[in-house]
């Protein structure tokens, strides 16, 4: 208070120089030791001051009785939280209509063994998921609790339980069901035998047949398709990647993990949603901006599509080249030479032309300049091959960021995109 003036702002910045690099804040909170003292109604005033002029007695009585009044509606509002209030909204919302129910932290506790250790399915940055059994509906379960104290995490479940609980399709993750009893905030999903791509894909569990792989992308497609368009509103997904590609009993593809999701209106251009998701998925116009738009979904969806025909990760461990996915494929691309990028555990147990239409769209998906991507249904056309392949360049186009006293205002980049050469 001796510094600082009644009203400031608070803010962030940060700066890479000529380098590529993403600052990450994964928590940040702010307080304040200002008081302001609450105006009193003038009227109120005056008759508590006629009153104790009047009976002493009694207006001390009223005297106490007010200070009560006030200081039991102060400490039920400190504890009427926006986010109390959202969750109130959300139960009222929920529990009118079909869809999801709500359980007791006691039922899924009861489902999960007491959340065990030997149920546990595996661990994310914001809680657990656990294996269960729901006896009175007799179906196998997936729950994941969100770790306590995690504010994140609270907000993402609030998210998810909105967005998904409005959604049907047959290739969405079903929520069943979800929990907030005190400190506890959970998500009841549908159980997904096969686990998730990313497991087939880069780790222990069965290789994927090329017919299993095709069925997913279109299933992904068919995912994206009815998010983008199909939908009352358009839902920006802003996390698709391999580990959110659900795989059910027959390997169908289910998509989860809506708790990044946004929804706007379908004439709506990108919006300003802050950088969220995974490296490696995330569009270039994306990070620079953190304009989340079905564009960078797109992108997204296409690195998905070059995992699936490569067996490759786009990042991270397990890359055998230091060159990113998109750029070493489209390098293949330039020379002819897709065909080298298969998957070595296909064998040769697969069909050329959906190979190379699937990684085609894959880099067409991920082009760097978001203007020259294909919208999901144009994908969806290539990949069944109902329509003829797009011509890319030759060699991977360069996004070029040139930042004009202007952008630097509306703090928004300008960007460019030209023709390199990428060899090291």
């Amino acid at each position: 208070m001796t510094v600082l003036p009644e009203w400031v702002m608070v803010g962030f910045s940060a700066a890479t120089g000529q380098y590529v690099e993403r600052h990450t804040l994964q928590y940040w909170e702010f307080g304040s030791s200002l008081t302001v003292a609450e105006d009193t109604s003038g009227n109120k005033a005056r008759n508590v001051r006629i009153v104790v002029s009047i009976v002493v007695p009694v207006g001390v009585l009223i005297a106490g009785t007010i200070i009560a009044f006030i200081i039991w509606k102060r400490k039920k509002h400190a504890k009427r939280t926006p986010e109390t209030t959202n969750l109130t909204s959300m139960n009222d919302d929920l529990e009118r209509g079909a869809g999801p129910r709500r359980f007791s932290y006691t039922d899924l506790a009861s489902a999960t063994n007491n959340f065990s250790e030997q149920r546990k399915l595996g661990e994310g940055g914001f809680g657990a998921v656990y294996r269960g059994y729901l006896n009175d509906l007799d179906v196998e379960i997936a729950v994941k609790r969100i770790s306590s104290g995690s504010k994140q995490g609270r907000k993402e479940y609030v998210t998810e339980v909105k967005v998904i609980s409005q959604l049907r399709h047959r290739n969405l993750v079903q929520l069943v069901g979800w929990c907030h009893d005190k400190n506890d905030f959970i998500l009841v999903y549908e159980f997904m035998p096969n686990g998730s791509l990313d497991s087939h894909l880069f780790g222990r569990r069965s290789p994927l047949t090329w017919s299993v792989r095709y069925r997913i992308s279109l299933g992904l497609a068919s995912a994206l398709l009815y998010l983008h368009e199909e939908w009352e509103q358009c839902v920006v997904h802003r996390d698709i990647k391999s580990s959110n590609v659900m795989l059910d009993s027959s390997f169908n593809v289910k998509l989860g993990d809506f708790g990044l999701a946004k929804l706007m209106d379908h004439e709506q251009g990108p919006k300003t949603t802050g950088l969220a998701g995974t490296i490696g998925y995330l569009a270039p116009e994306y990070i620079s901006t953190g304009r989340a738009s079905k564009e960078s979904d797109v992108y997204s969806f296409g690195v998905v599509l070059l995992e699936i025909a490569t067996g490759r990760k786009s990042v991270g461990p397990g890359r055998k080249s230091d060159m990113g996915l998109v750029e070493w494929i489209w390098g293949l691309y330039g020379t002819g030479e897709l065909i080298l990028a298969v998957d070595d555990k296909l064998g040769k147990e697969f069909d050329e032309k959906q190979v190379e239409s699937l990684m085609i769209v894959g880099l067409w998906c991920a082009h760097p300049d978001y203007n020259s991507r294909p919208s999901i249904r144009q994908a969806i056309h290539v990949l069944c091959l109902e329509s003829p392949l797009p011509n890319l360049p030759v060699k991977m186009p360069v996004p070029t960021y040139q930042v004009s006293l202007s952008s630097v205002s509306s703090s928004e980049p300008s960007v460019t995109y030209s023709s390199m050469d990428l060899g090291r």
